[in-house]
């Protein structure tokens, strides 16, 4: 008997120390003549990858093309890491995708993969009907689970310092493992590291792949496509970082010769990305040095930072970075067994000579607020908030 998805979801544990790298590409055979293949684009690089990957999936499908994105984490529910035409997958569309699955794999494979693994091959499975898939990369790119099939296109958002335990600790190392992953075309988008180009370039060159380097506007059309890009930006109040991103997405949809119209960007809702909630509180999921840089650059006031972080952050790089907008820090705690210690946070704060107190639920609407650490951070200040209605 098939479990329900949502109860083998549920056995499935989220995190692994060791990863045996080969028994997703083995579970991949097994579905592979199974299903069909649409156009792929992965999406790979440290922060960028999740309304990058959303854009060039909104586009695609406001132009008429059928367009599955997957992404990850989910901030409230799982149904956000599987988007299908236009809306997140219902229950009942992951429910047959599932069951599809797991009567090809079997019960000992799909027990095997883990749980992003797992969720990765389910959606090939439920977008074995689109014209365009969007794969965001869950952890580096050469060894990640979405690194199984073939590509159309590579697109490589800024590289910054993250996830060292697993990608290296230089800027080299870790942009070489994200950008191995490439095939026969990729796309790089401006990076904060020389580094990161220099390495693009070398493997391109190792794998006989075409690399496109998204350059400063330096010619009228794209001067006028980032003006355009500017103007909606500022209806929808998003940081330059976005208008960065936006770019890339276009670039991509571009060299696949697929149809857009730049004004649909008027109706995305990037969830979760420097989002206006309400008229004083902006949520982001971004949780490491190079998310900050940009945050902050995008800030022009002051704020209450409510902030948490996972153990394996630079946490006091993140709010030395922010310090400079910060009014105070409301610590948020977090359920998550990979979370910083609270007193570890308070010395962080300490050290710097930051104001803080534990976020109680209570929004000033005199002040502005940001929440900000990690998509645990804002799924905890959304319930808070929730219940204290």
């Amino acid at each position: 008997m098939i479990p329900t998805f949502w109860q083998f979801l549920e056995e499935k544990p989220l995190y692994f120390d060791l990863i045996d790298h080969q028994r997703v590409h083995q579970a991949y055979k097994l579905i592979r003549d199974h299903i069909s293949h649409p156009r792929l684009i992965h999406i790979i690089g440290t922060n960028g990858k999740g309304s990058t990957g959303r854009m060039i999936a909104y586009l695609a499908y406001r132009g008429g093309l059928r367009t599955g994105h997957f992404s990850s984490p989910h901030i409230m529910k799982f149904n956000e890491r599987i988007w299908l035409n236009g809306s997140d997958s219902s229950d009942e569309e992951l429910e047959t995708a599932h069951r599809k699955l797991y009567s090809i794999l079997g019960v000992e494979v799909s027990y095997g993969l883990s749980y992003f693994e797992y969720t990765t091959l389910l959606a090939l499975v439920l977008f074995e009907d689109v014209d365009l898939v969007v794969l965001e990369a869950g952890l580096g790119g050469e060894y990640d689970a979405t690194n199984i099939v073939e590509k159309a296109l590579s697109v490589i958002t800024p590289i910054g310092i993250d996830h060292q335990a697993f990608l290296g600790d230089s800027i080299a190392q870790i942009a070489g493992t994200k950008i191995r992953s490439i095939q026969k075309l990729a796309l790089i988008a401006p990076q904060p590291y020389h580094e990161a180009v220099e390495a693009a370039y070398r493997i391109a060159e190792v794998k006989g792949a075409r690399l496109v380097e998204l350059q400063v506007p330096s010619d009228n059309d794209t001067a006028q496509r980032r003006h355009a890009l500017e103007q909606i930006a500022s209806s929808k109040g998003w940081g330059g970082f976005l208008v960065d991103n936006a770019m890339v997405a276009l670039k991509a949809l571009d060299l696949l010769s697929i149809n857009y119209h730049i004004d649909d960007l008027d109706t995305i809702e990037l969830f979760g990305r420097f989002y206006p909630l309400r008229h004083n509180i902006r949520i982001d999921v971004g949780h490491n040095p190079l998310a900050a840089s940009v945050i902050v650059k995008a800030l022009d006031y002051d704020i209450v930072l409510v902030y948490n972080s996972l153990a394996d952050k630079d946490y006091t790089k993140v709010l030395r970075i922010l310090a400079p907008r910060i009014k105070r820090v409301e610590i948020i705690p977090v359920s998550s067994q990979r979370a910083a210690a609270p007193d570890m946070i308070e010395q962080a704060l300490q050290y710097l000579g930051l104001p803080y107190r534990y976020f109680t639920g209570d929004i000033n609407e005199d002040e502005h607020y940001l929440v900000f650490g990690s998509f645990f951070v804002v799924e905890e200040f959304l319930k808070s908030i929730h219940e204290s209605k």
